[in-house]
């Protein structure tokens, strides 16, 4: 299922990226810029939840799109987080720990299914609360001004990524402390 509707959706997240980045390379006012990179994003993480809900509504769920959903949208976190340390908007620490948790817990993930304990990584509730934050976080960085004249979604992004930096390491001691059992297990 490669080519179904919620896959294709997932593959539009992927191609939209380079989009969402060359928007800063376009010359345009800075505004227009910020404005429509953040549009841009929005939109293409809404998809996320359309592939979803449209794999599940239309029962076109299928391995490939379990594989390719999560990797669109570490793609799709890394590059703004890129974007955003280069306009100086985001600390590059910040953006190293979230980036590195999403490399630390997909190789997590891939060892434990390996061995056949894939369901004690299984998504929980700390890593999407972690995905939620980091997904609202990323457009306020983006604006980066303000929004209808009263709401600095630069100062709101900040403390919403610094949020989803410290969910970021909570949920990957989670997933951790879930795997330990597993790996002690398989390591005797």
């Amino acid at each position: 299922m490669f080519f179904n509707l919620p896959t294709l959706l997932t593959w539009a997240r992927i191609v939209a990226i380079p989009l969402i980045v060359g928007v800063f390379y376009l010359e345009l006012e800075p505004g227009a810029q910020n404005l429509m990179a953040t549009v841009l994003f929005i939109v293409v993480a809404l998809t996320d939840w359309a592939d979803g809900y449209l794999a599940r509504k239309l029962n076109m769920t299928s391995s490939f799109g379990a594989f390719l959903d999560p990797v669109a949208d570490k793609f799709l976190v890394c590059a703004a987080l890129l974007v955003l340390v280069h306009l100086n908007r985001l600390h590059a620490l910040v953006a190293l720990v979230i980036i590195g948790r999403e490399i630390a817990i997909s190789a997590l993930r891939e060892w434990m299914a390996q061995i056949g304990a894939s369901r004690s990584v299984a998504v929980h509730m700390l890593g999407k609360l972690k995905t939620v934050v980091q997904m609202v976080a990323i457009p306020f960085l983006l604006f980066d001004g303000r929004l209808f004249g009263l709401i600095d979604t630069h100062w709101w992004g900040t403390v919403l990524i610094l949020v989803a930096a410290v969910l970021t390491i909570w949920s990957m001691v989670y997933y951790l402390q879930k795997a330990l059992p597993e790996i002690r297990a398989k390591a005797r």
